[in-house]
């Protein structure tokens, strides 16, 4: 493309761009203005191009310096160049092609060495190997030497194979004596060795001859037949452990021998005993002469035999003992007597089983008889239980040692920590299959049927404690905690059985056998109490308006009281197991830690688990049955009592009272009662001043008392808080506010320490706690109570407005929520003692009643308050009263 002036080439359009606007060319412009335009753009243009070439001329000279500096330095540059080749031709070229000389003679001089020291040690191996050929055919000859022979293959095997198969040996070895090459000559020898070895090994392990034996089996791995030397050693101790095992089958040929207990395990148990003595005792030999890990290989074999003799033992066990048939007889039982006691067609059909319990039998009618008419013997099961727990332990501990052994250098070498896991050896072997469907489906099926047999039986036998009775005159003749036979009976099937279950250390076992327990203990042991208490023992009155029969209330109680006992046993049992830090003094079993019954990978945490969930199933569902249990007996044995009681403690009581006379003459009139010793054991209570204290306490006693004796403790707490909340809010709260208008100041004084002395008597015995029960009705007593400089400053503090707020009193106003001090009649000793407090510390109430309840406690007094919503109807009720 043809370029314009100064080099521009023109747009198409015939415009050329400057920034952002077209400057048309001057060849195209069509008029003034854009000839104008054209001519100022190319003067700009002129005006660059004259500023750079003024710039290229004004720096022309410093350009022509440097380059004068440039040929300078390459003049000096050429003279030191001259200088250099001349000294290299003249000094250097001689030291050069010397040392070149010397380092190429020094390179032919070690190759030259290293040749002479491959051929010396070539030469030296031929007369190595020359020696040992040698060696082994006068060994093999005359002398006979077979250690020697074996030493000189030994030292043959570690010439390499190039070596004795290379020419100049062939040439070298071969003698008149010895004409074949060596290495026909070498295989040969250990060809021979090796049958000749076989030979004299089987001869003495056919004579028994254990030192014969051991010196055969260590010059194997001499002539490099450690293959063969191990299989040997692994047929020959394997037929030692079959001969062991027939041996210690045969020794029970007699009948009575075979039915004793644990005849089979013993059987099993010698097996396993005889194979790890083996291994144990000789595979520091194995490791020492054919190197570390060989003694896996004999161990294979060991293990194939153990299959064989395990199996047989295991079979025969199953059909000596009847398995089968005892599998068949278990799954065909009824347990009827559960099955009765859970239809709910009638009452009456429930009890008809009790009476042919074994314990309205005759004395020769036991437990044998009775389990025999239902085609199964207990004593039996539990005999194959214990015989199969046995067997089932020895297992895991076989599995456990062979597992040790099989653990490489670099597994052992992670900590104590390290869990174990099972070799191949053993998942892949047939014992392993057999113990699983001999042992342990056995077991778990067996286990099962003997737990909820038991369970059944417990219950068929359950016996209460005698001469129970709600009569506090009359002693107990046993001791607590009052609960029938079948709490103990159940709770000791239980640790008898999970100690049998973990002493397997099987986890499949731990698997089958522990929620089993749960869902017997569950259904059947917690459902036969259940019924009990809903169907035989409820506490539900004959008469309408009537209390229910002492019997049923005892009963009831008694129930009530297997639960939480029940529910304690477990923890123990289970925390027993888990925690192994408290063993019990009666079963040092326990004290075993999981991790050391089960060390296979993470079968610990998994039974850990598993005993922990049995716990808390169990725990959650017998706690909810001891709730409502508690419950039934609140509403039909202690709330029909408990306003009678309040009524009867307020009897004849005036707080309207407004002179000390008046009080002092209700007083002379109306409490007639009888002083009594005081509960605190202080002086005797005055009848004048407290006489609801002493009539309240008298009833509760009456009521509460025999309660506590019967129940446990935490049973007891919790009907004791239920008491507590029904007496706070249903009863004595309404009567504080049904005295709406009709105490006076005086009287409200009286009227807060009976409170106060009510709560006194139900918190007796450190329970402390229940007074927040009654947080409500000791604030409307403190309420009325207030002056009115501290009324006007609780009302006007910043937390009046809101329910749950704390405010502070000083310490003359205390007392509210601890109860009254002064006496009644000396107001003058309170106002003194209100000023001798004044300076102490403040008390933080935190409050429980909203403003507007305040008020109406406040309008309890007769004229106390004031202020609007002060006033409000006697028959207005608490808005907050009722705690559900």
């Amino acid at each position: 493309m043809e370029g314009g002036p100064n080099g521009i080439d023109p747009l198409e359009n015939g415009a050329t761009v400057n920034g952002d606007h077209a400057v048309p060319d001057i060849v195209t412009a069509s008029s003034l203005h854009e000839i104008h335009a054209a001519l100022s753009h190319l003067n700009q243009q002129d005006a660059s191009v004259t500023t750079r070439l003024d710039q290229l001329v004004a720096g022309q000279k410093d350009l022509s310096r440097e380059l004068g500096r440039l040929d300078l330095l390459r003049a000096h540059l050429g003279s030191q160049a001259a200088t250099s080749r001349s000294i290299s031709h003249g000094m250097l070229s001689e030291a050069a092609v010397t040392a070149n000389r010397i380092s190429s003679a020094v390179t032919r001089l070690d190759l030259e060495q290293s040749r002479v020291r491959a051929t010396l040690d070539v030469v030296e191996q031929v007369a190595e190997l020359k020696v040992c050929v040698l060696g082994v055919t006068g060994a093999m000859g005359g002398a006979q030497d077979w250690e020697k022979a074996a030493g000189y293959l030994s030292r043959a095997i570690k010439i390499p194979q190039d070596i004795v198969e290379g020419s100049f040996a062939e040439e070298i070895v071969p003698t008149a004596e010895v004409p074949d090459l060596p290495s026909v000559t070498l295989h040969n020898a250990a060809e021979s060795l090796c049958g000749l070895f076989m030979r004299e090994f089987a001869k003495a392990a056919a004579e028994s001859d254990g030192a014969k034996v051991t010196r055969f089996f260590k010059l194997f791995p001499l002539i490099g037949r450690s293959d063969v030397g191990l299989d040997i050693y692994g047929r020959y101790v394997c037929q030692g452990v079959a001969s062991r095992a027939r041996a210690n089958l045969n020794a029970g040929t007699g009948a009575s021998q075979r039915k004793e207990g644990f005849f089979y395990a013993n059987a099993l148990t010698k097996l396993f005993e005889h194979i790890a003595q083996i291994v144990d005792g000789h595979g520091s030999l194995v490791e020492r002469h054919y190197g570390p890990g060989r003694m896996v290989k004999v161990m294979e074999r060991l293990q194939k035999e153990a299959d064989v003799q395990g199996g047989i033992i295991l079979e025969t066990w199953s059909d000596e003992r009847s398995i089968d048939r005892k599998l068949t007889d278990i799954k065909s039982y009824a347990f009827s007597f559960l099955v009765q006691s859970f239809l709910s067609s009638s009452r009456g059909a429930s009890n008809t089983p009790r009476a042919n319990s074994p314990s309205k039998r005759g004395q020769g009618d036991g437990r044998g008889s009775n389990d025999s008419q239902d085609g199964v013997e207990m004593k039996e099961v539990d005999g194959l239980l214990s015989e199969a727990a046995v067997m089932l332990g020895r297992w895991s501990l076989y599995c456990r040692f062979l597992a040790d052994k099989c653990k490489t250098s670099n597994e052992s070498g992670h900590g104590a920590e390290m869990r174990l896991v099972l070799p191949p050896l053993l998942t892949d072997s047939n014992l392993i299959k057999k113990v699983g469907d001999r042992l342990v489906s056995p077991f778990s099926a067996m286990t099962t049927f003997f737990f909820r047999r038991s369970v059944e039986k417990a219950f068929q036998l359950d016996e209460s404690p005698p001469d129970i009775t709600l009569n506090m005159s009359k002693p107990l003749q046993v001791n607590p905690p009052f609960i029938t036979s079948a709490v103990d009976d159940v709770m000791y099937i239980v640790n008898k059985v999970l100690q049998r279950t973990l002493a397997t250390s099987q986890r499949h076992v731990v698997a089958g056998v522990v929620p089993t327990i749960g869902r017997v203990l569950g259904s059947d042991f917690v459902g036969m109490i259940q019924r009990k208490m809903r169907d035989e023992s409820y506490p539900k009155a004959v008469n309408q308006g009537g209390l229910p029969p002492e019997d049923k209330i005892v009963a009831f109680l008694i129930l009530i009281n297997n639960l939480d006992v029940a529910t304690d046993y477990v923890a123990r049992i289970v925390s027993g197991r888990v925690d192994p830090s408290t063993p019990h003094a009666d079963d040092p079993s326990v004290a075993t830690p999981l991790k050391d019954l089960f060390p296979f990978e993470h079968d610990a945490d998994f039974v850990a688990t598993s005993l922990r969930s049995l716990q808390l199933s169990f725990e959650s569902k017998t706690s909810e049955l001891v709730a409502d249990g508690l419950h039934v007996a609140f509403d039909r044995v202690i709330k029909p009592r408990l306003r009678p009681i309040i009524s009867d403690a307020f009897r004849d009581t005036d707080y309207s009272a407004t002179s000390t006379a008046d009080d002092e003459t209700y007083h002379s009139h109306s409490h007639r009662s009888p002083p009594s010793p005081s509960h605190d054991g202080g002086h005797s209570p005055n009848p004048a001043s407290d006489a609801v204290q002493h009539r309240f306490s008298t009833s509760w006693d009456l009521l509460m008392k025999p309660m506590r004796r019967l129940l446990t403790e935490r049973s007891y707490n919790k009907l004791l808080a239920s008491t507590a909340g029904y007496v706070s809010s249903k009863i004595l709260e309404k009567r504080l506010w049904a005295y709406h208008g009709r105490v006076s100041a005086l009287g409200a004084l009286r009227l807060e320490r009976d409170v106060a002395a009510i709560v006194g008597v139900v918190v007796r015995g450190a329970r402390y706690g229940l007074r927040d029960a009654f947080a409500r009705c000791l604030q409307i007593c403190l309420v009325m109570n207030l002056d009115d400089d501290e009324w006007d400053d609780l009302m006007l503090s910043p937390g009046a407005s809101a329910k749950g707020t704390s405010t502070t009193r000083g310490g003359g106003g205390r007392g509210g929520l601890e109860g009254t001090k002064a006496e009644q009649g000396k107001e003058q000793e309170r106002e003194g003692g209100e000023e001798e407090g004044a300076g102490e510390d403040t008390d933080h109430i935190h409050w429980v009643l909203d403003p507007e309840e305040r008020r109406r406690a406040r309008a309890i007094v007769g004229g106390g308050a004031t202020g609007a919503g002060a006033a409000v109807a006697p028959g207005a009720t608490s808005t907050g009263s009722s705690i559900r």
